[in-house]
């Protein structure tokens, strides 16, 4: 098995883009699992000279490399294959199978009105113009792993163009002479390609060659059952990246948009992702795109990973050392690491003072009465433990014949600035007798009313 992602660098690497890239090397991972011969092959499809840029070649083989998608063959240039691109239109043109024209698309159109609107164009050769490639009688036949066999009436199919006036290739003759010469077995790709694929058929059977297997992907949609976009949240790799999530969880996720064995599991390693692929049980309906279900599923990944190992990977995220108690007693709260700083932050840079709400609500009198109740059980533990911490609060409203949140809230605002925090004897453990008693006497001292 041989397949190929092939992306147009002309912006980011979206999340379907993605997809597609990871059932191409899923494929091929598992055909390897299975002792067979096979090669995930990287081509950039940099034929739009103005929009495909070295930087988005960048952006594009990043994004590859956090998912952890690499390559056997590439990355490989397509503008590098030009040459061998004008060598097959030139044979095509000796052989009579294409030919020059200078028709344009008003000319097309007169030629429909003529013989019927869903008559194919069929042009002569004049010489000069555009090069199309001659439409020969009968069918043409699309074996999709995915959609089954899907026919096409060549007589309703124009002549198509397969090269510009000054010889330079064309998409569809580009991608299918590239994919004859990598000898890819297996095209696995979005369905939006589906228009293209009979225009790459006629190349194929032009030059003598068997097609490969053909896979259309059904197109991500958002929640609402649109096509997915930037209004659905993140639209990109880099974008997921940024915004904190794991690359196994987003591996994971995307891997399952769509396709499913039967035993349905939601946690699946590379390992198991590989052996079970089967882009023959890929789904024919478009999947959704839900980030929330992503959110939990990296929840559980980050759940799942020790103390140590999602402290290094916060610190490298946050650029901040020193992380690990406050990771520890955060760990079951968090679903991303963008999630960490606003609920532990303020164990570094002080309480939060954005949330008035808070401190209008748990720290007015009363809550400075309780305060500074809490504050004189606190202040004389020796050690300062979380056993003795949790002991001295659980104690408190029952003392001062109150509610526990009573209690709790105002300390925990006291200490965070906020109502939302890991827990508060942890808090309040992790910070230190000394921290902990100066920020509630701040607190006494400056009240939210």
């Amino acid at each position: 098995m041989r397949v190929r992602f092939a992306p147009s660098p002309t912006g980011a690497l979206h999340i379907g883009g993605a997809r597609a890239a990871l059932y191409n090397h899923l494929a091929a991972r598992g055909a390897a699992r299975r002792g067979e011969p096979s090669q995930f092959v990287l081509r950039i499809e940099d034929t739009d000279r103005e929009r495909s840029t070295p930087e988005n070649v960048e952006q594009i083989l990043d994004a590859l490399q956090w998912l952890g998608l690499d390559w056997d063959e590439g990355p490989i240039s397509q503008v590098s294959h030009e040459a061998r691109h004008r060598e097959v239109v030139e044979d095509l043109l000796t052989r009579g199978l294409a030919y020059r024209t200078t028709a344009t698309a008003d000319d097309v159109r007169a030629y429909k009105d003529e013989h019927g609107a869903d008559k194919g164009f069929r042009g002569t050769d004049q010489g000069e113009g555009a090069i199309r490639l001659h439409v020969p009688e009968g069918e043409l036949v699309v074996h999709d792993l995915i959609r089954g066999d899907t026919t096409f009436q060549n007589v309703h199919m124009d002549d198509p163009v397969i090269a510009r006036a000054d010889g330079s290739p064309l998409y569809n003759l580009a991608v299918a002479v590239d994919d004859i010469d990598a000898e890819i077995t297996h095209v696995i790709h979005g369905e939006d390609h589906l228009s293209n694929t009979p225009k790459q058929l006629l190349v194929y059977s032009a030059l003598g060659k068997e097609p490969p297997l053909f896979a259309h992907l059904p197109l991500l949609h958002g929640p609402d059952g649109k096509k997915l976009s930037k209004r659905h949240g993140a639209a990109s790799v880099q974008e997921l990246r940024d915004a904190g999530y794991l690359p196994e969880a987003v591996i994971n996720y995307l891997a399952l948009l769509g396709w499913g064995d039967s035993d349905d599991e939601t946690i699946l390693s590379r390992e198991e992702l590989e052996e079970r692929f089967d882009v023959g049980k890929v789904t024919k309906h478009p999947a959704r795109f839900d980030e929330t279900k992503l959110r939990w599923l990296n929840g559980k990944y980050l759940r799942a990973l020790s103390v140590d190992e999602l402290t290094d990977r916060l610190e490298q995220h946050t650029g901040r050392t020193g992380l690990r108690g406050a990771v520890e007693i955060s760990q079951e709260k968090i679903s991303t690491f963008h999630d960490f700083w606003p609920l532990a932050g303020f164990f570094f840079d002080g309480p939060k003072t954005d949330d008035q709400k808070a401190r209008d609500q748990w720290l007015d009198d009363d809550g400075r009465k309780t305060l500074a109740a809490a504050r004189d059980a606190l202040g004389v533990l020796d050690p300062f433990s979380l056993e003795a911490v949790e002991q001295t609060l659980r104690e408190l409203p029952a003392t001062l014949e109150v509610k526990p949140k009573q209690v709790f809230q105002p300390v925990r605002v006291a200490l965070a600035g906020t109502t939302v925090s890991p827990g508060i004897f942890e808090s309040a453990a992790l910070l230190g007798k000394d921290e902990t008693l100066r920020r509630i006497d701040a607190a006494i001292a400056s009240p939210g009313t």
